[in-house]
């Protein structure tokens, strides 16, 4: 136990040296920064997203974190020497409240004009089921971009702990030399939100070990096994449209239309500006905040806590900007 203890005190202090000096690369004052993207005409009549005003808006989000002139060269800074990239989607919900598709190919197209091999780019998520649920078809061809769950890859038969968190990750996860979240925006009955962390429970084989307590502290504790903490390094989140109570699953009485990619590095972060766009949205529907209703996130200020240091949690020493 003396051991284990030191060793996530290491990993833990390991891993704020590495946050830091990535967040001082980007914002110059050591503060997380967040982008939120907005393009208030991005869907069209149908209430699909025009895919051109998609693309210019996932330009724009990568552009003003990086300080780049253009998306390709924003890329090729966030990803460094990764040649196999995963794009991790969110397809639980259902049809209706999983990440885009139109997001998932922008962004893999985005990557292969950066110089990542099509066959070197894997869409991915917990099954089939999932990524149907996106709007993604199946392939394993391996000139192309890959689509595939890990109900098609494995798990690996070696278990990974830490905390409350006693898991077997995808192998799909193993391939990758990083992987960028593409989570979708949702409240969640038990926990509150669901976003930047959360979207890491379609990453292992018993996501519903990881649910009591409002899922605190079981997604700080995942997002804190080794292969996630170090892989998963940024997320160009989905709020395209997102329900504001009763999800995870499809609720259209509850469905609105932010029209904003949530981009950044610090998973912490991400979550707190996906916290308060929930809670302001509610708060204009006239209904009680999650602390209110019994389910606030707290795995966030968990995983900004000493022991898993994974982040900031802390608005003053966030810097959101909002474009």
């Amino acid at each position: 136990m003396k051991e284990a203890a030191t060793g996530a005190l290491l990993l833990a202090a390991q891993n704020r040296l590495t946050l830091a000096s990535g967040l001082d690369q980007h914002s110059g004052s050591g503060t997380s920064k967040v982008v939120v993207a907005r393009d208030p005409d991005l869907h069209d009549a149908s209430h699909q997203p025009i895919e051109s005003r998609l693309y210019a808006l996932l330009d724009r989000a990568l552009t003003t974190y990086t300080g780049h002139k253009n998306s390709i060269d924003s890329l090729r800074h966030v990803i460094g020497s990764a040649k196999v990239i995963g794009l991790k989607t969110n397809g639980l919900g259902g049809k209706g409240i999983s990440t885009h598709a139109v997001l998932a190919w922008a962004v893999a197209d985005r990557l292969q004009k950066a110089g990542i091999q099509p066959g070197n780019i894997i869409i991915w998520d917990r099954n089939a089921r999932d990524l149907q649920a996106c709007g993604l078809g199946i392939s394993t061809d391996p000139s192309k971009v890959r689509c595939f769950g890990s109900d098609t890859a494995g798990f690996e038969d070696q278990q990974e702990s830490f905390g409350s968190a006693r898991i077997r990750l995808s192998k799909i996860l193993g391939q990758c030399d990083m992987v960028i979240g593409l989570p979708i925006l949702k409240d969640h009955i038990m926990s509150g939100v669901t976003f930047a962390m959360k979207n890491m429970y379609g990453v292992v084989d018993r996501p519903q070990d990881l649910h009591a307590g409002g899922c605190c502290p079981g997604v700080a504790d995942l997002n804190c096994i080794p292969a996630i903490r170090q892989k998963v390094r940024f997320t160009i989140g989905d709020a395209l449209s997102s329900v504001y109570n009763g999800g995870p699953s499809f609720h259209p009485e509850r469905l609105w239309f932010p029209n904003a990619l949530i981009v950044g590095e610090d998973r912490v972060a991400l979550d707190q500006v996906a916290w308060q766009m929930i809670e302001r949205k509610r708060a204009e529907a006239g209904m009680p905040t999650l602390e209110a209703s019994g389910r606030p996130p707290r795995y966030i200020a968990v995983a900004a806590d000493a022991q898993h240091a994974l982040g900031t949690n802390d608005p003053s020493r966030m810097h959101v900007m909002e474009v």
